[in-house]
């Protein structure tokens, strides 16, 4: 019986996609969703002279369309259906295979990226099923990205150095110049880009157990714990998001920062948030500024995370106490949330301190830090300037070298070496 067999079984609306056998050696499967893409090739283009590794790849794009996608944007994906077929026939090596399916009549229901990065990642599943490797590794990209040409050769050695590994999380860059877009759009990318390495570095530092960036074009997970997370979700937006936080609790997660993935920072619409819509509305608004969390919003957390041990086998009264000694906004927040009820289930389901964090941590995790964040800037913090909140933060992490110039694109550069350090 092979490793996946059980797993596609509960997969009710599945069905294979390719036809041709898998290579014994395959390793890396790369999975693309696709829709009303016309320049997909540059993608294809990137991962062909990316350097061959010692195992086989395979890229499987899913073009998807659904019952009610307008009629142009069908057009646009037929051709594009064709335009990738004919870039397979000029493109052949054994060592990285490439595959496409158009599917052209999901639900409605089943429309958005979730469902078409799901069949794709199912059937990278069957066809590890197939050879029975459960040491397979899924790889998540988008229509829209280039790498640099070292990407397979550093994740294949990430997975051989340390085996365990549930996932890996690979380090980004967006194009911050160039003649594809208006200057403004480069503008509005540094701003965001900025935002999110601020963003990650204040998870870092206020002790968040999982301070993981969730790009869909960015990550790297194995078959196993695909499995034993229930795969991939079928969320219209934000499916990397919901997928990741299944697959970080179950810890060994793996920062790449030895190679980088270029995503596209085009403005769009396609999905009611993330990268592409972000960018859209600072666009629309003619405002290629972004506003950031207040820093003190994250240092009220760290209270709260410090106390976190605490909470293993206290009392009603003890637990009570801790409590009241939170900052107002985290206490009303928690208020707000049935946190007495939650750490009571916690509590009664933990044999020891470490199976209580690991559980308080999947009740408080990445979901419920940015419903915090919203809820306290409603009631009791303002957005304030980025510039000015990552200078706050640097002295709280005691750098010393930060950018004296109060530039985005200098504070960026600061954080992404930053990172590339570790």
């Amino acid at each position: 019986m092979s490793f996946a067999n059980q797993y596609l079984e509960k997969q009710k609306e599945y069905t294979r996609i390719i036809d041709e056998s898998p290579s014994t050696n395959l390793k890396f499967i790369a999975v693309i969703p696709c829709y009303n893409e016309y320049r997909i090739t540059d993608t294809l283009d990137s991962l062909w002279n990316c350097e061959r590794i010692k195992s086989d790849i395979e890229v499987i794009v899913v073009i998807n369309s659904t019952t009610n996608t307008s009629a142009d944007i069908i057009e646009q994906n037929n051709r594009t259906f064709l335009d990738i077929n004919k870039w397979i026939l000029n493109h052949s090596d054994l060592k990285i295979r490439f595959y496409v399916t158009n599917k052209s009549d999901l639900s409605i229901k089943n429309s958005g990226a979730g469902f078409a990065r799901k069949i794709g990642m199912d059937e990278a599943i069957a066809r590890f099923n197939d050879i029975n490797n459960d040491s397979g590794v899924i790889i998540s990209l988008d229509a829209d990205t280039v790498f640099k040409s070292n990407y397979f050769t550093e994740i294949e050695k990430a997975f051989e150095n340390k085996p365990q590994t549930n996932a890996l999380v690979i380090y980004f860059e967006h194009p911050l110049e160039g003649n594809e877009f208006d200057p403004i759009v480069y503008e509005a990318i540094t701003q965001y880009e900025l935002y999110l390495r601020y963003y990650k570095q204040l998870l870092a530092y206020i002790g968040f157990p999982s301070p993981y960036y969730t790009i869909g074009s960015c990550f790297a997970v194995s078959a196993k714990a695909y499995i034993k997370q229930g795969g991939m979700s079928r969320k219209q937006a934000g499916e990397d998001f919901y997928f990741l936080q299944k697959i970080f609790s179950l810890g060994k997660i793996e920062e790449l920062n030895t190679t980088c993935v270029y995503p596209s920072p085009r403005p769009s619409d396609r999905v009611p948030f993330g990268t592409g819509p972000v960018i859209k509305l600072m666009i629309d608004n003619n405002d290629p500024t972004f506003k950031a969390h207040h820093i003190d919003s994250f240092v009220n957390l760290k209270d709260l995370f410090r106390i976190v041990n605490q909470l293993y086998k206290a009392s009603p009264e003890q637990v009570h106490e801790l409590f009241y000694q939170l900052p107002l906004p985290v206490a009303d927040f928690l208020a707000q949330n049935d946190f007495f009820t939650a750490i009571n289930e916690i509590n009664a389901n933990s044999s020891n301190v470490n199976a209580f964090s690991k559980r308080f941590f999947e009740w408080f995790n990445a979901f419920r830090v940015i419903k915090y964040l919203n809820y306290v800037h409603e009631k009791y913090f303002s957005k304030q300037d980025l510039i000015t909140e990552c200078e706050k933060l640097f002295t709280l992490m005691k750098i010393n070298n930060s950018p004296k110039n109060k530039d985005s694109l200098e504070f960026l550069k600061f954080f992404r070496n930053l990172e590339k350090e570790f």
